[in-house]
């Protein structure tokens, strides 16, 4: 297997990141695995037919059929029960049937190719996707003791050990001894 970033080709197929870039290759080796195609995508890609969406339109379909459809149909040929039934058929059905698809259907996820183009973007700029032409890693940078400039005004913490009253006789005169030499 070669790195689809930097082309190193890897020792193992377990290998999780590329030896030389350190692009992630957990994926492309499951990519691989299947043939070119990941099942999680496909599953995604499928459509329910029985979506919130579908049963907000079906009731509106299932209102103007029978309401201003069937009933008048029935009230021309002069079957006026059959009218009053199309009619409370149409309103209530269209009412429950839109109430069911609100309450208890689920949206309608939009498969990664529809998210795709329904969305007008544009590819990210290259600062935010990092340098895509760089093959390895940077060059180590080190900066040497002696470059180091200490940062301005009193930055060290005071020395407290003088402030200390000695715990015995003994300590304070080996300091004054210590002293003498």
């Amino acid at each position: 297997m070669y790195c689809p970033s930097c082309g190193q080709q890897q020792a193992s197929e377990e290998i999780r990141f590329c030896s030389r870039c350190g692009f992630p290759l957990g994926l492309v080796a499951e990519v691989l695995a299947n043939g070119g195609t990941l099942p999680q995508l496909l599953q995604l890609s499928k459509k329910p037919f029985f979506s919130r969406r579908n049963g907000l339109i079906f009731s509106l379909f299932w209102f103007i059929f029978f309401v201003l459809i069937i009933t008048p149909f029935w009230g021309i040929v002069d079957v006026e029960e059959m009218a009053a039934f199309s009619a409370i058929v149409g309103v209530f059905g269209g009412l429950l049937i839109f109430l069911f698809s609100l309450f208890f259907l689920k949206k309608h996820q939009p498969s990664l190719t529809e998210a795709q183009f329904s969305r007008n973007e544009t590819q990210a700029p290259n600062y935010l996707r990092g340098n895509q032409t760089q093959n390895a890693l940077p060059p180590q940078q080190t900066q040497p003791a002696q470059d180091y400039v200490s940062p301005a005004g009193n930055w060290r913490a005071p020395d407290t050990g003088d402030l200390v009253q000695p715990g015995s006789v003994t300590e304070g005169t080996t300091k004054l001894l210590n002293k003498d030499d």
